[in-house]
């Protein structure tokens, strides 16, 4: 109803102020014809041109909402990425450790395994040097015995023959 008064108000306020005046120049008519043509086109567009405006806020709403949803969604896999660089980076160090404690373990136990080894080698040494020791003077012994009871002509006591093994053993 306001529109209504509006529109009949601006239509012949005009022509009652402009029916008795001759001006030289028709600014004034102009103007007012704009004033008409402006709120005629508002008259028949107001409508139109806020359901068109409201609709387009909706529409940069519903983009801006689902923007803010891809941008928490992100922030969420970010944070949920951040833990389990965090898990791998604690994992990792773990694995450093531990293969750090058992290599210095296998370490330790193969230095006491060659230690072992080589004590036995060692052992079986001295008793093969001392085996073959024991044969050496055997050999000697019984050489030196053939000699002596193979020449005939030398008489030999029991302490010459004591002396003469003593000295070739020693």
């Amino acid at each position: 109803m306001k529109k209504r008064w509006l529109f009949i108000f601006t239509i012949f306020v005009p022509v009652v102020l402009l029916a008795g005046s001759d001006a030289q120049t028709d600014i004034v008519p102009r103007t007012v014809n704009f004033l008409i043509f402006i709120a005629i086109l508002y008259y028949l567009l107001a409508d139109q041109l806020r359901a068109f405006f409201s609709e387009r806020t909706k529409s940069i709403q519903n983009q801006l909402d689902e923007v803010q949803k891809k941008l928490d969604e992100s922030k969420k896999k970010m944070e949920v990425a951040k833990v389990e660089f965090e898990n791998a980076k604690t994992i990792a160090n773990d694995l450093v450790k531990d293969s750090i404690s058992e290599t210095s373990a296998i370490k330790n136990k193969v230095s006491k395994m060659y230690e072992s080894e080589i004590a036995l080698l060692s052992k079986n040494f001295n008793a093969k040097l001392e085996l073959e020791m024991r044969k050496a003077k055997k050999e000697i012994t019984i050489e030196v015995l053939n000699e002596l009871l193979s020449d005939d002509n030398m008489a030999i006591t029991q302490d010459n023959l004591e002396n003469i093994v003593l000295k070739k053993v020693a």
